[in-house]
């Protein structure tokens, strides 16, 4: 994959937006977070267009390149040919939320074991550990209404997202969505990391140390503050990417 040089058609700016999401895909699915071809990651090319970068429907996450990653328009169906099919019905919810949020310019669905487990609980997620402290005022609960996301759903989805950059799909998984690939990449390993530690806490005799709201706001603070300097969400890609790479050769 040569990340450096645009093939004619493509600009440098798209191409690195292509070489990027490329890369995201393959650090989901070198973390184990793949639903083996389902699910998506979306990236918004810059203009006033709506169009977005989406994976080709059918291809495992390794399989993905820069070259084969679909342009789609805001209905999810292609705007470039291609040999391979987009996944309208797939892309709805990616839909949904990037045409209700121009800051949100990448969004992330997935359905790992540990954030499907959490979700389907009625309390959600937890707030009184190091990761679940993070989470604490930035999710947004949706309640399950079917496997695939209906026209008429899209308004209730986008009602229970509000302001936030996590929303929980009852029942179902989670959509995290954030101003760049990177950040929205962090937020995604900060959401598995909480659900993690929740299910085994959860898993363990005793009771849990609570937290109180003050220090809880101030954990979400902070993280808030981090996210937003995009070169502490940059550093911890690209070293992700340098991790990956590495455990290949």
């Amino acid at each position: 994959m040569n990340s450096a040089i645009a093939p004619p058609q493509c600009s440098q700016e798209e191409w690195a937006l292509r070489t990027k999401l490329t890369q995201c895909y393959h650090l989901v699915d070198y973390f184990g977070w793949t639903e083996t071809i389902f699910n998506h990651i979306s990236a918004r090319l810059p203009g006033k267009e709506h169009h977005y970068l989406v994976n080709p429907f059918g291809l495992n996450y390794t399989e993905i390149t820069p070259e084969n990653l679909l342009k789609v328009d805001l209905d999810g169906n292609k705007v470039e040919p291609s040999e391979y099919d987009a996944n309208p019905a797939g892309f709805a919810l990616h839909s949904a939320v990037h045409g209700a949020r121009d800051d949100i310019r990448c969004m992330i669905h997935t359905h790992t074991t540990p954030i499907s487990a959490v979700v389907q609980k009625k309390h959600g997620f937890k707030y009184d550990s190091f990761y679940g402290a993070q989470l604490y005022g930035r999710v947004g609960y949706h309640t399950f209404e079917g496997i695939t996301l209906f026209e008429d759903e899209k308004s209730r989805m986008i009602e229970s997202l509000a302001d936030h950059h996590i929303l929980v799909l009852r029942n179902h998984g989670i959509a995290v969505g954030e101003s760049s690939i990177e950040k929205a990449f962090f937020l995604l390993w900060t959401v598995q990391r909480a659900a993690e530690v929740q299910c085994q806490a959860d898993a363990m005799a005793g009771e849990d140390m609570p937290l109180n709201h003050n220090v809880k706001q101030k954990c979400t603070d902070l993280t808030d503050m981090l996210i937003r300097e995009s070169g502490f969400a940059n550093k911890f890609f690209d070293a992700m990417v340098r991790k990956m790479n590495a455990s290949r050769h």
